[in-house]
């Protein structure tokens, strides 16, 4: 594999409050309790990161793990996070990935388009119609591209999501189920550091 190249809490109900010394007050006042979803979401997502690191030594053993990954049930709905330095094998692996779920044809690279999306035919444990985005945030810099480009529904969708840069995207993501950080060693090869945050990126890593 040759490098390339490129241009918890928990939701808070807020306290009753009773005031029966008011001389006014005939019926206790109640506060309606407040549910803070931002806090329910992050317990839900939150789990304590689980790292594992691995040598690719070419790119057959990357296309191994890529089919390993694909033969899980959990794929079709999760956030995959890739890390690493221009031509470390980022959209390699994605390639891989689609290619092993049934993608069909050209899988190109999303760095001048932002995003491709892609729509799974029926095949082993995936159904059909599954979608799926490859996301390049190289080019991301302005934080209102976020609500302009619809990231948001994205995110908020049913489907697999590979995300390269996430960096750069700053506090816009959500939490990732699995971040792959990918290191060129001196020999070509590939050093992987794999760092599970939810339980389903915990047991893919096992």
């Amino acid at each position: 594999m040759k490098p390339g190249s490129k241009p918890g809490r928990q939701a808070r109900l807020s306290r009753c409050e009773i005031d029966a010394r008011h001389p006014d007050l005939r019926e206790s006042k109640l506060t309606r309790p407040r549910l803070n979803l931002k806090y329910q979401l992050m317990t839900v997502n939150d789990h304590p990161p689980i790292v594992k690191t691995i040598v690719w030594q070419d790119e057959s053993a990357t296309q191994a793990f890529a089919r390993s990954l694909a033969r899980q049930p959990s794929i079709g709905n999760a956030l995959i996070e890739l890390k690493g330095d221009l031509g470390a094998g980022k959209t390699t692996f994605v390639r891989h990935l689609l290619g092993a779920l049934g993608v069909q044809g050209r899988i190109k690279s999303p760095t001048y388009a932002v995003v491709e999306s892609y729509t799974l035919p029926a095949s082993g444990h995936m159904p059909a119609g599954l979608a799926i985005w490859h996301i390049d945030f190289y080019r991301f810099n302005d934080p209102r591209e976020w609500e302009e480009a619809g990231f948001r529904d994205i995110f908020s969708s049913v489907g697999l999501k590979l995300v390269e840069w996430p960096e750069k995207a700053g506090d816009h993501l959500p939490q990732a189920d699995l971040v792959i950080s990918l290191q060129v060693q001196a020999d070509e090869s590939r050093a992987v550091s794999l760092t599970a945050h939810t339980a389903t990126g915990a047991a893919w890593l096992t």
